[in-house]
């Protein structure tokens, strides 16, 4: 198994909103030298945790429990193969294109040393319509679900700087077994899952209110 490591450290290059929405998007990342990460204010409008990215639609993204956001090099090699067509670091709008690690098992809450910032695991990402209208594929967001690999969102615990060839280094135990995995599918829709998240009570607040809702609205 190879190491656990950085491939590319990415931000955003803002463009008109693929989707058609007032607004500029910040989807489109290319490759920086490094990234400088930091805790944002605590809500979607606060921006992001990376110095110099951008976020567009405020109201679903940015904020601490969506400050840096990492896809895995592996998976966009499955979905190069999928699609018949390259897709580069950051092309699924990530910050932290990863190598060697599977990221979606990694524990809701774990600390990850990288560089000199101490990153926490923190909520799934859920694929919405200006993801859908950047990668041009119909039925996108239900495609991209239903392969349950969403990457993995970070709140910044101490903030420093992450470069590409950083190795990632786990750090204590979240004391639960919810993986990304488990969050990912619980976001979508599966009762066992929610029933699990909920259970270890790993969540933010507002996003473990909503399963209870969700699993007391199915109960009644």
């Amino acid at each position: 198994m190879s190491e656990a490591r950085i491939l590319s450290t990415n931000t955003a290059i803002p463009q008109p909103d693929p989707a058609g929405a007032d607004r500029r998007s910040g989807i489109t990342k290319v490759p920086a030298d490094h990234l400088d990460v930091f805790t944002p204010g605590p809500n979607y409008g606060d921006g992001s945790g990376v110095e110099g990215d951008f976020v567009g639609d405020s109201e679903h993204h940015g904020g601490a429990q969506k400050a840096v956001y990492a896809f895995a090099r592996e998976q966009l090699d499955y979905w190069e193969a999928e699609l018949g067509r390259a897709l580069g670091p950051g092309a699924f709008g990530e910050n932290l294109t990863t190598v060697g690690i599977d990221l979606e098992r990694l524990l809701i809450n774990q600390r990850v040393r990288l560089g000199s910032a101490l990153l926490e695991v923190s909520v799934p990402r859920t694929p919405c319509r200006t993801f859908a209208a950047h990668v041009g594929v119909p039925r996108w967001t239900k495609t991209f679900a239903a392969h349950g690999r969403c990457g993995v969102y970070f709140r910044v615990v101490e903030p420093g700087a992450i470069s590409a060839g950083d190795t990632l280094e786990l750090e204590g135990s979240p004391g639960h077994d919810v993986d990304m995995l488990t969050a990912f599918a619980a976001a979508l829709g599966d009762d066992a899952a929610s029933e699990r998240v909920v259970a270890a009570a790993c969540l933010p607040p507002m996003y473990h209110e909503r399963h209870v809702r969700r699993l007391a609205k199915r109960a009644g």
